[in-house]
């Protein structure tokens, strides 16, 4: 049975699982949520691109670590080399329990709340036909929720068996529904222009529904949530080709690409919709769309949403489960979580059990807003963490291979660390309670790591001296 995964993945492969990840539901899902703080286009704009800034330079950063240590985990591996085992216990603790559950179920949520739309029913109104009641009876039992999150976990099931059955495959569904999604954006950010609409007078400042400070937090979280996806790469680094000469290339033309789409998205949202009007929406896609297209416009942003999340969730997937995959194969996991399928050479065992937490998630866990924002705000202190390696083992390994040295070091990696920090403080500033129970279960880990670690020396049989 094979324990590795092999290097499959090319620069346009791993280029469309990245940007896959990125544009997933928070194009569609933020604008609005930021109107509802900011009252002028281009402070909005401003953020947009500093948050893009602040990805860019987190992947320049990641980069130098990537190529030195071009495995399978990403985060994990970055905070194992630079703090230890216990530290990526901690981290892969959270990540595996917590992070990616929440991240993979809140864009999948929003896929499930779409799905209804561009069908015209959902399960509830199957179940009415099947037996006339039997949706109301199911709603009493399993709550009013029941039938999107039905939508959502059935999603999570399908993608899960197409990353199960292999890499190549898993990579060619990602390059389509990304072209495909990268178009659809890109259709919205040009129709204005094509059709004329548009007003430079919606561009214009107006007040701010609240105070710079108070909307900070939930703004660059907003920004945040909408750009994550850059950090992924590193999960698959020890399935890309030649990883020195390409993962670099990945990092960097990903984020750039994303950057550029969504500034320029958000400019094109602004001069069709008023801030005003924006800020009663919770998604712009169908209101943008029925301004430009009349009245098939409904169906059409559905089933941009819908693809969008799909392609976003299935890049999630894949990446995911490389985490927990390196955490078992270096002793901090279960042992069958390394497990590689003997035909499909993928971590199918990982990918079950990730699918399983992710489903809780969606359970427990019904609305976007506490998915995504739990998601962000845990997420961030470790990206912070990852990012600290790179000073670590320039002092401690100076005279370790580094194919590609971060750019503008060491400015370019305390900029992102000092922001990573910073939207952390702000969080816990903002939700105390809410933050304190975050932080809680990651304190859980440490005792945790003891425990694992007494656990495995009592189970390694000692040998003794001749």
């Amino acid at each position: 049975m094979p324990t590795e995964l092999p290097r499959k993945i090319g620069v346009w492969g791993a280029t469309a699982v990245m940007v896959g990840v990125i544009i997933g539901s928070g194009i569609f899902r933020t604008p609005p949520d930021i109107a509802r703080s900011l009252g002028s286009p281009a402070v909005i704009l401003v953020f947009w691109l500093v948050g893009g800034l602040l990805a860019l330079c987190g992947a320049f950063t990641y980069a130098e670590l990537a190529c030195m240590y071009p495995q399978s985990g990403g985060v994990y591996v970055f905070i194992r080399e630079g703090f230890g085992r216990m530290a990526a216990f901690v981290f892969g603790w959270s990540y595996v329990l917590i992070m990616k559950p929440l991240g993979a179920a809140g864009i999948a949520v929003v896929f499930g709340e779409h799905m209804r739309a561009l069908l015209g029913r959902d399960w509830h109104d199957a179940a009415n036909c099947y037996s006339p009641g039997l949706g109301e009876r199911l709603t009493g039992v399993l709550g009013d929720a029941w039938s999107q999150q039905l939508t959502t976990c059935l999603m999570l099931i399908v993608l899960t068996l197409i990353n199960v059955r292999g890499v190549r495959l898993g990579t060619g569904v990602a390059t389509v529904l990304t072209t495909a999604k990268f178009l659809a954006v890109a259709a919205i950010m040009l129709l204005p222009l094509l059709l004329g609409q548009g007003s430079l007078e919606n561009l214009k400042a107006g007040p701010a529904p609240t105070s710079f400070f108070k909307a900070l937090v939930p703004v660059m979280a907003g920004v945040m949530w909408t750009y994550d996806g850059w950090s992924d790469v590193g999960a698959i680094a020890g399935e890309v080709k030649d990883p020195s000469r390409n993962l670099p290339r990945i990092y960097l033309l990903g984020t750039f690409a994303v950057i550029g789409l969504y500034v320029l998205v958000n400019l094109s949202y602004m001069a069709v919709i008023p801030l005003t009007e924006m800020r009663e929406m919770t998604t712009i896609a169908p209101a943008m769309l029925s301004r430009l297209m009349g009245g098939v416009a409904g169906a059409a942003a559905a089933g941009i949403i819908v693809v969008s999340t799909f392609g976003s969730t299935h890049g999630s997937i894949m990446t995911g489960a490389r985490v927990t995959y390196q955490q078992s194969k270096d002793g901090l996991l279960f042992k069958f979580l390394s497990r590689v399928h003997p035909r499909y050479e993928t971590p199918h065992v990982a990918l079950w059990v990730q699918l399983g937490l992710s489903c809780t998630a969606v359970a427990f866990v019904k609305t976007f807003d506490k998915l995504a924002g739990g998601y962000v705000f845990l997420m961030w202190m470790f990206f912070g963490l990852a990012a600290v390696s790179v000073f670590v083992l320039r002092a401690r390994r100076p005279d370790a291979p580094r194919p590609y040295r971060c750019w503008g070091y060491p400015i370019v990696p305390a900029i992102f660390i000092l922001a990573a920090a910073g939207m952390t403080v702000l969080a816990v500033m903002e939700n105390p309670a809410t933050s304190a129970v975050w932080l809680g279960i990651i304190a859980l880990g440490v005792p945790a790591y003891f425990i694992w670690r007494s656990a495995v020396e009592r189970a390694t049989p000692r040998r003794d001296p001749p």
